[in-house]
């Protein structure tokens, strides 16, 4: 997909991934960006850079997603690509209230289904469209000590396959987006910001840590050859390899990793049987 003169929507827009790719999509020549977020002041901000357009948005809200990609439409002829970008992460495992899953579903999960459930009769009927679902290498892999994000990025995953499925005959592209560490603000926006490790190893940034822009380039590469896995660290491919070829040496693998993680603490496990 090439992005000049195409109109894209990015939800959690304000900051971070979304941010650059919002700039990098009008310094490639996009008719209009649409950036969408909860925090209205910064979606401001990041809109009136590029000369492009604000909407403050709740994507687990379906009303407002299919409000924001109806104004799309109305204001710019079209729908061309949609970014579901927007996410969090927390710290916790059985032990946590239902409660915490279910909203992560929602912005992880229920956003993409009501931004594809609303986008793609647009994208139909004008000749095709993209959808650009991002994920994490959480949803390939998993996330040790966040059981939340590793269900949610994997059914973030199974539903881009979905549609991908259903709808590529029909002019729709999917690709999902699956990094590992990027610096961005995800942590210190976290519900659970005050139990992330200050010195940092954990399993997202083993492979090192993408700058948003760093990340940005290859997403346009990505969508340029029109890839359904976008991985910006490489290393993520072999390691969906190493667990497709035996899932039980995997597994073992990572239980050893989660060791390494907590050496004095308490691991995972004992946050539920402590």
């Amino acid at each position: 997909m090439d992005i000049k003169n195409k109109v894209a929507v990015i939800t959690g827009g304000a900051s971070g991934i979304g941010a650059a790719l919002a700039q990098r999509f009008y310094s490639e020549g996009a008719k209009a960006v649409v950036v969408a977020d909860l925090d209205a002041e910064k979606v401001n901000q990041v809109a009136s850079t590029i000369g492009g357009h604000s909407s403050v948005c709740d994507v687990s809200n379906e009303e407002e997603i299919k409000n924001l990609i109806k104004k799309t439409v109305s204001d710019h002829g079209s729908i061309d690509l949609f970014v579901s970008n927007a996410g969090y992460v927390t710290i916790g495992g059985l032990e946590d209230d239902d409660s915490e899953m279910r909203k992560m579903f929602d912005v992880h999960v229920m956003a993409h289904l009501y931004a594809a459930r609303h986008a793609i009769p647009h994208m139909v009927d004008q000749g095709g469209g993209w959808l650009l679902n991002t994920s994490s290498a959480a949803g390939l892999l998993t996330q040790i000590g966040s059981l939340h994000y590793s269900v949610t990025k994997h059914a973030a995953v199974a539903l881009a396959e979905w549609i991908q499925i259903t709808y590529g005959d029909k002019g729709i592209g999917v690709s999902v987006l699956c990094p590992q560490a990027v610096a961005t603000n995800i942590k210190e926006n976290s519900p659970s910001a005050h139990l992330f490790s200050e010195d940092g190893e954990n399993v997202a940034s083993m492979d090192g840590v993408l700058s948003a822009e760093e990340l940005a380039e290859v997403v346009m590469k990505a969508l340029e050859d029109e890839r359904f896995h976008v991985l910006p660290h490489p290393d993520v491919e072999e390691y969906v390899r190493r667990k497709g070829d035996d899932v039980d040496r995997w597994l073992l693998g990572m239980r050893r990793f989660q060791n390494r993680l907590f050496p004095e603490g308490s691991t995972p496990a004992d946050w539920l049987l402590s």
